[in-house]
């Protein structure tokens, strides 16, 4: 079998079991495991069908057994993973993706024991130690760091590719969460590490030990490993739903506060992490050309102490680069982007990530580390006492691949270079900023939990994105994620104060259909205000689902009565759906509250129009011609209703002044040219009409317009049969 045809199977297996549909999924796998060569994968599901049968020969006896679901759960969880290790393992030598080459060589090399890495990684920081006090000690820091760099590397690509653990693997795999003397860094790559084999292939010991990580003390473990379980039980909900002892760690998980916290946080910035590449475009095309412009303009510019004679003498074109409105607009847009939360350093270091220090999939998610080999090998062993870069490295402002990017960046210039600017920068920096308190407490604000999530994310992100196998992975950041709707996260992202804040955030990134859904749940349990039923209205409003948007406009009118901005939406879909009568209502309803507003007294003119009270139209447009000198607006409303409820004079009279204002366009023309005809001047129609079809530049949309004033025409006294001579005549 091919690599498709195995995933198909595996597919149908799944789905099965997703319905419950034991015996057929069993059946399928069996038929599946007839190209599988792993025997104690036949004789797993062996035992595993005799103990289905035994159970349905019970049932179907009669025999009251008060443990029937919690074995068919037990069956169910059990087929899963023998489906799960098959396509493992079928797809060996079958598949080129990079995780079937590290499943391939977990199964040709012999295991080394968790505890062997271990090992290494708790003496490290003892063997630096005495390295430090040995003279002449570069080569041994060398073996060091590389030992180490070659032990975590080997230990993140081992368990990667490991689809499950055994008992022991697990047991070993705690004493990383008890060790004293094992560094975050190590821990922290570990449980990256664990992440993406759950990602690839469900282990329930795995998910558990996950857990054990999240309720450590360390903030960059445990929220790592919080961010590794969300991201499992989103793909995997239903298969980790099978398993009672998960269930029950999560509800005791759901009655922690902090973790309640801690959850919504994690479920905003993926949902945040989606918008990068919208971000990045953003930055890319609008903001970044707006603002290097600005730049350009200023370059030159001196500040300070000028030649006296020449000190007024500034260009002009400084200040209007200062006072840019599009500048300004930039910046400021730039300034909502970040304090959302937006990745905007996305668009800096996407083009950095193709470094050969990339090319080992450990280093995307290895927290940045002076003693890494590749960092040691372009700055020695001192770039920690740099106190500008350490103080920069060790802040929340940059995840941790783009720290490792910001480095290799140097690499640009030469040692002697890099060298003098690193002690350059360092002499530069003033004693009393680096002993303020604010300073010291660098590291422990960038320790935060929410900024170590947000930045892990990001660190995710740009595996996925950047990475040279990204187009092997499962990219979840093209998917919905909507964590509430999950059973194993319900009790949590379901709450009322998390669900408005995650549809405030889709309605703000116009996300329309998601945030209705949100809006829906919350008026469906009687939770919406009026806040909430007007957003729902304009969210079907956006998606031209009027009828709808009414009725949500209604419930939020009673709730909020006579809402200015409510009434005027309502009577948008009013018009929308053509009920011109309901939409008059609505709008009037804002006129006495708004008597001077020229837009409203349009709308509420145009509704007049469209149910042919044109008397009582014009007016509202003549209102308007009062109030507003020289309103176009205005008078192409006079002229048209004058011209259609006959009072041509007039109508002529307001076509001539728009045909002098210069700023005709082609609607006008017609309009006029229809005037002039039912006057009775057919040269002057013509002339206007071939005026009409100069401004379309295109004959079928002149007319298509044209035709669709047939009926006015003729009710306007115009023989139907005269209509196609004139416009051959224009022709």
């Amino acid at each position: 079998m091919n690599e498709q045809n195995i995933k198909e199977q595996y597919e149908s297996i799944a789905s099965l079991l997703k319905e419950q549909r034991l015996k057929e999924a069993q059946t399928q796998l069996s038929a599946m495991l007839t190209a599988c060569s792993n025997h104690d994968l036949h004789s797993r599901l062996e035992q595993t069908r005799t103990s289905y049968q035994y159970m349905l020969q019970y049932m179907r006896k009669g025999v009251d057994d008060p443990e029937r679901d919690k074995l068919h759960k037990r069956l169910l969880a059990e087929t899963w993973e023998i489906a799960d290790q098959a396509k493992a393992y079928m797809l060996d030598g079958v598949s080129f993706r990079y995780y079937q080459s590290l499943h391939e060589a977990n199964q040709r090399n012999e295991k080394v024991p968790l505890t062997t890495h271990l090992q290494i990684m708790e003496s490290f920081e003892d063997d630096m130690a005495i390295c430090q006090l040995m003279p002449n000690n570069q080569e041994r820091f060398n073996n060091l760091v590389n030992r180490l760099e070659e032990a975590n590397r080997h230990l993140f690509l081992t368990t990667w590719g490991d689809t499950a653990w055994t008992t022991e693997t697990a047991h070993q795999a705690q004493a990383f969460l008890t060790s004293q003397q094992l560094r975050t860094i190590d821990l922290s790559l570990f449980v990256s590490a664990v992440m993406l084999s759950l990602i690839e292939c469900f282990d329930i010991r795995k998910c558990l030990w996950l857990i054990d990580a999240y309720q450590t003390d360390n903030a960059k473990v445990n929220q790592r490993a919080l961010v590794g379980l969300v991201i499992t039980l989103y793909i995997h909900g239903e298969q980790a739903a099978l398993y009672p002892e998960l269930m029950t760690r999560m509800e005791l998980l759901n009655s922690d506060p902090t973790y309640r916290k801690e959850l919504s946080n994690i479920y905003l910035y993926l949902l945040q992490s989606k918008e990068t590449e919208i971000v990045d475009k953003k930055m890319r095309e609008e903001i970044f050309p707006e603002v290097i412009k600005s730049v350009n303009m200023m370059r030159g510019m001196k500040f300070g102490f000028e030649d006296p004679i020449e000190e007024n003498d500034r260009n002009p074109d400084w200040e209007k680069a200062l006072n840019d409105e599009k500048f300004n607009e930039k910046l400021r847009q730039m300034g909502e982007l970040q304090m959302e939360g937006a990745d905007l350093q996305y668009s800096t270091f996407t083009s950095l990530k193709s470094n050969p220090f990339f090319n080992n999939p450990s280093n995307w998610f290895y927290p940045f580390d002076f003693q890494h080999p590749a960092v040691v090998k372009l700055f020695g062993m001192n770039l920690k006492e740099n106190r500008l870069i350490n103080m920069f490295l060790q802040s929340n402002f940059l995840c941790e691949s783009d720290k490792y990017s910001l480095c290799f960046t140097l690499t640009l210039l030469s040692p002697t270079q890099r060298a003098k600017m690193l002690e350059n920068l360092n002499q530069q920096l003033p004693e009393e900023i680096v002993n303020t308190e604010q300073v010291k407490n660098v590291q422990e604000y960038a320790n935060r939990k929410e900024f170590v999530s947000k930045l892990y994310i990001q660190d995710i992100y740009r595996f996925y994105k950047c990475s040279q196998r990204k187009n092997e992975f499962r990219d979840i950041f093209k998917e919905e994620l909507a964590l509430h709707k999950l059973p194993l996260f319900k009790d949590v992202l379901s709450q009322t104060e998390v669900l408005t804040v995650v549809a405030n955030f889709h309605f703000r990134k116009e996300h329309y259909n998601e945030a209705l859904d949100i809006y829906r749940l919350l008026a469906e349990r009687h939770e919406a205000d009026a806040d909430i039923l007007q957003k729902a209205g304009f969210c079907l409003q956006k998606e031209k689902r009027y009828r709808e948007a009414v009725e949500a406009y209604r419930k939020a009118d009673v709730l909020k009565p006579d809402h200015i901005w409510t009434l005027r939406h309502l009577a948008t879909c009013h018009r929308q759906l053509h009920e011109y009568e309901q939409a008059l209502e609505c709008y009037q309803k804002v006129e006495a509250m708004q008597p001077e507003n020229l837009n409203l007294l349009f709308l509420i003119g145009s509704c007049l129009a469209e149910s042919r009270r044109y008397d009582e139209a014009l007016q509202y447009f003549f209102k308007m011609d009062f109030m507003e000198n020289d309103c176009l607006k205005a008078w192409r409303a006079i002229a048209w209703c004058s011209l259609v409820c006959g009072k041509t004079e007039q109508a002529e009279r307001y076509y001539e002044k728009i045909l002098h204002t210069g700023k005709a366009v082609a609607t006008d023309y017609l309009n006029a040219g229809h005037t002039a005809w039912v006057q009775g001047d057919t040269d002057k129609a013509a002339n206007r009409y071939g005026q009409a079809l100069t401004a379309n530049e295109n004959m079928s949309n002149f007319l298509e317009m044209f035709r669709k004033d047939k009926s006015t025409l003729v009710n306007l006294g115009i023989r139907e049969e005269d209509i196609p001579l004139m416009i051959d005549l224009i022709l």
